[in-house]
């Protein structure tokens, strides 16, 4: 399996960070394999156009909760990772107290 585990929404609660909140967290490495998906379905356009970060961050929003890594925005990106046989990709990390 390429993720730790799928689920269909977050167990967060919303923490609502902004687009330039996020910016301002440096990427780092993760495993894939220790991601949990918060999305069950992915558009494949998204998945296979080359353009996919033109509008958005070029680095996936993953939120750190209780332990837990969990892959909040940027699935297409990880998706195509590991389609090119990686098995981590950067992101940026929000700790969320729980």
């Amino acid at each position: 399996m390429i993720f730790k585990a799928v689920r269909d929404g977050a167990p967060y609660p919303d923490h609502h960070t902004t687009l330039k909140a996020w910016a301002e967290i440096p990427p780092r490495p993760i495993r894939l394999a220790d991601l949990i998906t918060t999305k069950r379905e992915l558009a494949l356009d998204k998945l296979l156009a080359e353009d996919s970060t033109f509008y958005g961050d070029l680095f996936p929003h993953v939120v750190e909760y209780k332990g837990a890594l969990y892959l909040e925005d940027g699935l297409h990106r990880a998706l195509r990772a590991a389609l090119q046989q990686r098995n981590q990709i950067h992101a940026r990390v929000l700790v969320v107290e729980g």
